[in-house]
């Protein structure tokens, strides 16, 4: 009996990690500053995707740090540096942004991630457009 159910509770870890679909998902942002004259468009990519999460349901009798719940978050990531156009010249034009290279489901960290619940809603320009596409703005 013990065996049985040592064997179904590794299936079901293994299972858990095997139907966690996080991946580095395409998504584009709006970069705009007040004193610069264009908006600019980038197109990179973030981590999205569903990661298996358990409820347990001794919640009264475990420490904080293990009631966190797995989000899908950056396993490995790099920086791209843009320069937004039209800026005059004591403003800085350039903006850093992170571009996922690759995901994982593991806990949120506040050091280089925004562990928020709501997505932002002001993505979007109210000046006018320039693209940015690998490297080059057009």
């Amino acid at each position: 009996m013990t065996a049985i159910y040592l064997m179904s509770m590794l299936f079901g870890l293994a299972c858990g990690q095997v139907m966690s679909f996080c991946f580095p998902t395409e998504y584009t942002m709006h970069v705009e500053r007040k004193e610069c004259a264009y908006c600019l468009t980038i197109n990179t990519t973030i981590c999205a995707g569903y990661c298996m999460t358990r409820d347990i349901n001794g919640k009264l009798f475990l420490p904080k740090y293990a009631l966190s719940q797995d989000v899908c978050t950056y396993r490995d990531f790099m920086y791209k540096t843009v320069e937004i156009p039209g800026c005059p010249r004591h403003v800085t034009p350039y903006f850093s942004y992170p571009v996922a290279v690759s995901c994982k489901c593991g806990k949120c960290n506040t050091d280089y991630s925004d562990c928020i619940h709501e997505a932002i809603k002001t993505n979007y320009c109210t000046k006018p457009q320039k693209s940015y596409v690998v490297g080059f703005s057009i």
